[in-house]
């Protein structure tokens, strides 16, 4: 029995961008980048995966946590409030994910080269 790789599931994500085509908000075609993610339901977890995944996840969380505020007196300069905080709040996101991706995809390539060595 194949076991699922539920990080495929992110991939969905990029429906969102079809959102944005359909309204005409260029804001949603970010979203289209989680179709890098449609890969892993092609790979079989196992536990190194698991644990690069448990990693990546770690480190995006806390530097989303640790770049909320500098955002949000940064947004602030630029944007009014109520404009800044929801801002603040996306590029945070955006950070995170950004972060997950880069880290995940690093730990992965460190994990094929040395299974080359």
């Amino acid at each position: 029995m194949k076991k699922i790789n539920y990080l495929g599931f992110l991939s969905l994500l990029s429906l969102i961008s079809i959102l944005g085509w359909k309204s005409g908000n260029t804001g949603l075609y970010g979203f289209f980048g989680f179709i890098y993610f449609l890969r892993y339901f092609w790979m079989i977890p196992d536990e190194m995966f698991l644990l690069n995944v448990q990693k990546s996840a770690t480190i995006a969380f806390m530097l989303s946590m640790v770049s909320l505020v500098p955002l949000m007196f940064s947004c602030s300069v630029f944007y009014n409030i109520s404009a800044a905080i929801p801002m603040a709040f996306a590029l945070s996101f955006v950070v995170s994910t950004l972060a997950f991706t880069f880290v995940l995809t690093g730990l992965e390539w460190r994990e094929r080269r040395g299974a080359k060595e």
